[in-house]
């Protein structure tokens, strides 16, 4: 199937490795023209050698998404943006007796707010032109209760309501926004929940990593690539009545409709 996304210019942000990184190769392997954004430059000239070395460019800028001017300043210099998909920032999973205003706060600034400014910096651009997509990978801990993600599960909350609600305000302007929430998914993140866990309970990791693909019906954890997939479609015309959608990805793992 061809996804039309040949020329078309796509911003992807935490594309220095995981979710953001798979995206950033699909999207380049749909001919698409991608700027992938991290904080840091060391992860990103990784990124760009490890897809040079499949045949694939593309462009790279380090940024901090959670400061909003230098969010701004970055959008300016890449110019008009047709395709945004969001992937950047993790908030850490803590033990509650851990938590802290503070360690609220960034969870907030982690997860919430780079997304807030990325799309800040690009959705009134698109509704000028009458075209784009925006793709924000969220994460089910917004839809179920974990107390080792209250912080995190509040952003990826606060981070769906507000995805769903310009979905709405621009669906008449031409631009399209929807959500992924992966389930556990094999990327760093996987191992930084693990060790909060460990903290919390005792437990070992090698018993916690097998208890919790138990518990996922499909028997394993999902692969960056798979999530990188769905993204991709979303952000194609091929998705073209699509918007305010919040899809689970997560194995069968979800029991609620």
């Amino acid at each position: 199937m061809d996804l039309q996304l040949t020329g078309r210019t796509a911003v992807v942000t935490g594309a220095s490795k995981g979710i953001g990184l798979a995206c950033a190769e699909a999207l380049a392997w749909e001919g698409a023209s991608v700027v992938a954004i991290s904080r840091s430059p060391e992860n990103l000239a990784a990124a760009q050698d490890q897809l040079a070395a499949k045949g694939l460019k593309i462009q790279v800028e380090a940024v901090d998404l959670t400061d909003a001017d230098a969010a701004k300043a970055v959008f300016e210099r890449i110019g008009a943006v047709d395709i945004l998909i969001n992937s950047a920032g993790a908030a850490r999973r803590t033990p509650v007796d851990e938590l802290s205003s503070q360690t609220l706060h960034a969870a907030m600034e982690a997860k919430y707010f780079t997304y807030m400014h990325a799309i800040d910096a690009v959705i009134r651009g698109m509704a000028e032109r009458g075209n784009g997509a925006i793709v924000n990978v969220v994460g089910q801990g917004g839809r179920q209760a974990n107390e080792l993600h209250i912080g995190g599960g509040a952003a990826n909350a606060a981070l769906m309501l507000a995805s769903v609600g310009y979905a709405k305000a621009y669906a008449g302007r031409g631009v399209r926004v929807n959500v992924i929430n992966p389930g556990m998914t094999l990327t760093g993140r996987v191992d930084e929940g693990l060790e909060a866990a460990v903290r919390s309970t005792g437990r070992p990791k090698e018993e916690l990593l097998a208890e919790m693909v138990q518990s996922i019906p499909m028997g394993r954890a999902g692969e960056p690539e798979e999530v990188a997939d769905v993204a991709t479609f979303l952000a194609s015309p091929r998705a073209s009545y699509v918007t305010g959608s919040v899809i689970t990805m997560d194995g069968g793992s979800t029991s609620a409709i």
